[in-house]
């Protein structure tokens, strides 16, 4: 990975191309995001980049946090997460990187926190099929057989169940930039990202760049 921001999701809109053709996009705040700490492999095993993103009061933040952000001379973040870069000569405590490290036909990989949907049944959980719904099968959305009898006499693990869906960690990848405007901080990425209005995105050039 050579590059990364954090940002925070506005919600979506759509813009025009240059057929006319409309082009639905995530609107993201990427950064200004500011370099806490340099991580590096003769002293930590490996090369990082911690950075801090998005204004908070002091008092909200507790005292092992506020003495980390005092060694580096900086105000305190509210978000605060690390990038593994292949080189990180680059970087120093207290650059400001902003939404201008991406250009308009990048690839990015966004990762967040997907919306919390509760507790759901097998359908609406993992795309299940229903049964018949006949007036006297009784058997409508219900999970199934769990295919164990006397052997193997268990349920295997990772049998599809009811549970609770969604809250958890999600990546998008390849997903392209469609513009940016640094002038006010706004990354344009084309399609849908994960989580709410509001919520925390980890920005990274992509892993795997389809051909």
């Amino acid at each position: 990975m050579n590059k990364g921001i954090l940002g925070k999701k506005l919600g979506m809109t759509q813009i025009f191309d240059k057929d006319g053709r409309a082009v639905p996009v995530t609107v993201v705040e990427a950064g200004p995001c500011v370099v806490v700490q340099k991580k590096t492999v003769e002293t930590d095993g490996y090369n990082a980049i911690q950075l801090g993103f998005g204004d908070v009061k002091p008092r909200r933040i507790n005292k092992p946090m506020m003495g980390h952000f005092k060694k580096a001379g900086l105000e305190p973040k509210k978000y605060l997460r690390e990038f593994r870069l292949d080189d990180i000569t680059n970087y120093e405590i207290g650059n400001i990187i902003g939404v201008d490290i991406f250009k308009s036909g990048d690839k990015v990989d966004v990762i967040a926190t997907s919306k919390g949907k509760g507790f759901a049944g097998v359908i609406k959980r993992w795309n299940a099929k229903r049964g018949p719904m006949a007036h006297g099968s009784k058997y409508h959305r219900r999970v199934g057989s769990m295919g164990g009898s006397t052997y193997p006499a268990r349920v295997f693990k990772g049998k599809h169940m009811p549970g609770h869906m969604g809250n958890e960690r999600v990546t998008v990848q390849n997903l392209e930039v469609v513009k940016t405007y640094p002038e006010k901080n706004l990354l344009l990425i084309k399609g849908s990202v994960p989580g709410i209005k509001g919520s925390l995105l980890y920005i990274r050039d992509s892993i795997k760049v389809s051909r």
